[in-house]
């Protein structure tokens, strides 16, 4: 008996100790078949059998300062149009090619990678955008809900929204020529960030503030919080990390924050809708208007909700505070663009709809800051199939990857592409198909743009037509990947008044 239990003692100890090398070998033989099916598409060498190209992009981050999408810009110019990329088992495919980005992208055919976009379903075990407008990869369903939404995003709907956006970045111009002396710092992050918040959940959701600054600190910390946690999720070890449970509690608390937020406020309208108040044809009016045609549940309702406000304020803010930061180096641009601003606006305080479309050459200067540092970096569809494309076989289940900034900076397309030149968005310029997709492309393109556009060009407008703007000598002019491309610093500023 006690040699049988000894025997049965060691065979145990044998599974406990085999089990997880089988499993490796298993996992190594995977890998290497992954690495068999996609080594015929043109890629630099891994750096690494089992991770890939991901030790590369953290030494080239951490040693040269750089972005991943500038690792794949150098990739794309070495390798052409289509370019392998290995991340662990995964392989997936990087496109620049004009032509392959018009069929991708423009045809309802391709969906959005599920893998992708798994992290913004869930993130940290945590709900998050859920199956919001912007996460949900089945197009039928995500059709249906583009349709509840567009009424909220309609131009006669959104030119009734200018009295708001006026009266939010008033009250943020009121601050700064307050502190507009030339010697108190100012941290522009802040102030452009919580104005932005401000228009957004006013114009989205009819929510009011009464401190433009103060009460929405907690809200604010929330999507910083978030979107550092995003960011971390580009390494897919950071989650085991025992150093980052800390941060990651962090995280998942602002998700918390945030959905309960949304569902206080969407319970507020849906009881003040039933005792016949009356609102505007905002996103969240849209959703309980059809909330019973459409069978929409609470967890949808605040899936959106969450979408929307880190949507509507987080690339809009970002895009701001990137076009302040570049202006620095070109005094000439601010020059003719406070011309410009001066011609149109005056000094008038209150800027109409019909003054928008009028400031052309500020027009020119934003798209050539979405040209150079797009906050929405690029998107993603999933290759269902194997499909050859430009002469190379791509294998079914691909990831391909689509980068408005790679293409903003690639020299075939954009001549010169590093120099901040906002002529190349004249009227009279050529200007490249297919080549710049800030706002995406097609079916799937950003229901918010022109949403998001208004409330940049009356802040920018204000600015500029009141103000001069100096960032304390210091500061970096780089920028940083936290998923929406943002300034490296906080643009702390010195302010004088502005008087032509």
């Amino acid at each position: 008996m006690e040699l049988v239990a000894n025997s049965l003692w060691e065979y145990w100890l044998f599974l406990l100790f085999s089990a997880p090398l089988l499993a490796f070998g298993f996992y190594c033989a995977y890998v290497h078949y992954v690495h068999l099916r996609y080594d015929h598409i043109p890629g630099p060498p891994r750096t690494s059998f089992l991770f890939g190209h991901l030790s590369y992009f953290k030494r080239q981050t951490k040693d040269s300062g750089k972005i991943r999408q500038d690792v794949f810009l150098e990739w794309a110019k070495e390798y052409g149009p289509i370019v392998r990329i290995n991340i662990l088992h995964r392989a997936s495919v990087l496109i620049t090619s004009p032509e392959l980005v018009k069929v991708f992208l423009m045809s309802s055919q391709y969906k959005k990678d599920p893998f992708m976009y798994s992290r913004l379903h869930n993130l940290f075990g945590e709900r998050f955008l859920g199956r919001g407008l912007v996460s949900e990869v089945d197009h039928e369903l995500w059709q249906r809900q583009r349709r509840i939404f567009e009424p909220a995003f309609h131009r006669s709907y959104l030119m009734s929204l200018m009295g708001t956006i006026n009266e939010k970045v008033e009250q943020m111009m009121e601050i700064l020529e307050a502190k507009a002396d030339g010697k108190t710092e100012v941290c522009m992050e802040d102030m452009i960030s919580s104005t932005i918040y401000a228009i957004s959940v006013k114009m989205l959701f009819g929510m009011e503030f009464k401190s433009l600054v103060d009460e929405q600190k907690p809200f604010l910390l929330a999507i910083r919080n978030i979107m550092e946690g995003l960011t971390m999720t580009n390494n897919p070890f950071s989650k085991f990390s025992l150093g980052k449970r800390k941060f990651i509690n962090k995280v998942q608390e602002s998700i918390r924050l945030l959905r309960h937020m949304g569902k206080e406020w969407i319970k507020y309208r849906r009881e003040a809708i039933q005792s016949n108040q009356e609102f505007p044809p905002d996103v969240i009016m849209q959703m309980l208007k059809r909330e019973a045609e459409e069978g929409i549940n609470d967890e949808f309702l605040m899936d959106n909700f969450v979408t929307f406000l880190i949507a509507g304020f987080e690339s809009t803010s970002n895009q701001v505070l990137l076009a302040l930061m570049e202006l620095q180096r070109h005094p000439r641009i601010v020059e003719r663009l406070r011309a410009e601003v001066n011609e149109v606006i005056g000094s008038k305080k209150i800027i109409e709809y019909q003054d928008l479309g009028k400031l052309q050459y500020l027009s020119q200067v934003l798209k050539e800051i979405l040209r150079l540092y797009p906050p929405a970096l690029g998107t993603t569809r999933k290759l269902e199939k194997d499909t050859v494309v430009d002469g190379i076989l791509i294998p079914g289940c691909t990831s391909l990857l689509f980068s408005t900034y790679i293409m903003g900076r690639m020299e075939k397309y954009f001549e010169d592409p590093l120099t901040f030149n906002p002529d190349r968005f004249s009227p009279e310029a050529f200007q490249p198909n297919f080549t710049y997709f800030p706002f995406s492309l097609g079916p799937r393109s950003c229901i918010g743009q022109y949403f998001s556009q208004m409330s940049v060009k009356v802040m920018m407008a204000k600015l500029f037509q009141r103000l001069e703007i100096q960032m304390v000598p210091g500061q970096s002019f780089g920028i940083l990947d936290s998923v929406s491309l943002k300034p490296k610093n906080s643009l702390v500023c010195t302010i004088k008044p502005w008087k032509n």
